[in-house]
């Protein structure tokens, strides 16, 4: 019988059954390296004082995992659990160590066209698959069984999809080497990044990926390795909730009022909030916001409007555009930022706008007037111009539920542009979800 490796392959002759953040080097002291177990077990489980973690890695509903010996801890705060609380097998299996790698695997191919989520985990020369934290059968194996060509004893493990990677891919790490693994061709590309540091963990999170070692991690791209930006940060700060450290805007959870929201055409959809934003459709990595400048680098502070159109995005601030070419980074198209007269034919400032799926209108929203441009017509121009029945718009979109406008706290739902540019009176209004956009609704 063949071993069903989830979505990975398939060709292995075994019995098969399918069984969110707030944020070092450390070396290693001759004891620890001389007594390896212990420096592993007889640690002060207080990720607070200072810990460097062996693995992190989400599951399929986003909680992401941090391990340290035989414990874990779950998420951004609480105490540490014993790992075999979680993943009991990992017990039976407590002479192989402490966990030397995790990650988890989301991957569509002809091997399993419905797809489905699997953590997998390290421990030397072995590999433990797991399915909605329950061990799949056959499993441990040899990690050169399902990764061809990956050592033993790796330091860290993540995946990395098309458009991110080349191709879907899983990155090994082991000292300064890096091992990149496709997953279609099972072919490995060797490669040294010298001026990354050693992790003991990698951790992908909304697109991005983090380098963890000893206590600080470091960004980087998964491709080429470069990090841009000022690291390493402490992981403390970011990515775990400890008393004396102070914690940034990007960590606390922001009023529930937006200033702008789309969907671009590869189906990302983000919410824009002060100088932060978050990913509306990533539920498997929790909700967070991060700073506008992570994604969109020339934007600097909050933002007026966004829609998307085709490939492109645009970015209104004030008096001025800014077009994106959608992708797995975003680009600014060269030219950009114009004035919004110069881009839409009507002078900024802009309170909202929105485009439907399918259609080529911008519906631009200044006071109560919602101003139709053609984006398909050169130059563009005014096609037409409407009241609503609302007050001061701060935010709009148009998708499968109709055209909602963000006003404070609190939304509107339209069946479509036609029913609102009609409306005499508005509808019943429906409070902004804070799980959905990782928001509270506060006390005025």
């Amino acid at each position: 019988m063949k071993l069903f490796v989830g979505f990975l392959w398939g060709i292995f002759v075994l019995s098969r059954c399918r069984a969110a953040p707030a944020h070092s080097d450390v070396v290693m002291t001759d004891q620890a390296e001389e007594h390896p177990e212990e420096s592993h077990y007889d640690v002060t489980l207080d990720r607070c004082g200072g810990i460097e973690f062996d693995a992190i890695a989400p599951d399929e509903k986003g909680n992401i995992f941090f391990f340290k010996g035989d414990h874990l801890w779950k998420g951004f705060s609480g105490p540490p659990e014993l790992a075999n609380g979680t993943f009991q097998e990992l017990d039976e299996y407590h002479h192989l160590g402490h966990v030397d790698a995790a990650f988890r695997m989301h991957n569509k191919d002809e091997y399993d066209p419905k797809g489905h989520d699997h953590m997998f985990f390290f421990l030397k020369e072995k590999v433990f698959s797991y399915y909605q934290h329950a061990l799949e059968k056959g499993f441990p194996v040899d990690i050169r069984q399902i990764f061809p060509g990956i050592p033993s004893f790796i330091d860290a493990a993540v995946e990395c999809p098309k458009g991110e990677c080349t191709t879907d891919s899983i990155l090994f790490f082991k000292g300064r080497d890096v091992y990149s693994f496709d997953i279609k061709t099972k072919t490995v590309k060797q490669k040294v990044w010298t001026h990354l540091p050693n992790c003991t963990s990698v951790l992908r999170w909304v697109e991005h990926y983090y380098c963890f070692h000893g206590t600080n991690f470091t960004r980087f791209h998964p491709v080429s390795g470069e990090v841009s930006g000022v690291y390493p940060k402490d992981a403390r700060r970011y990515f775990m909730s400890c008393p004396n450290f102070g914690h940034g805007e990007a960590h606390r959870k922001p009023r529930c009022k937006l200033d702008a929201i789309t969907t671009d055409i590869t189906g990302k959809s983000y919410a824009f909030t002060g100088s932060l934003y978050i990913r509306l459709d990533k539920p498997h990595d929790g909700s967070h916001h991060f700073p506008i400048t992570r994604s969109w680098k020339e934007v600097s502070g909050p933002v007026d409007a966004v829609f998307s159109f085709g490939d492109k995005m645009y970015i209104i601030q004030e008096s001025q555009v800014y077009i994106y070419k959608s992708a797995a980074h975003y680009t600014l198209i060269e030219g950009y930022p114009k004035s919004v007269r110069e881009e839409l034919g009507v002078d900024g400032p802009v309170d909202a706008a929105f485009v439907c799926a399918d259609e080529h209108v911008a519906h631009i929203i200044q006071g109560q007037k919602m101003i139709d441009i053609d984006l398909a017509a050169t130059p563009r121009a005014v096609k037409s111009e409407t009241s609503l029945p609302v007050g001061k718009v701060d935010a709009a979109t148009c998708d499968s539920e109709g055209v909602k406008l963000f006003v404070g706290p609190e939304f509107f739902l339209y069946q479509s542009p036609k029913v609102l540019a009609v409306s005499k009176i508005s509808p019943e209004a429906q409070k902004i979800p804070p799980g959905v956009f990782g928001c509270e609704h506060k006390e005025t």
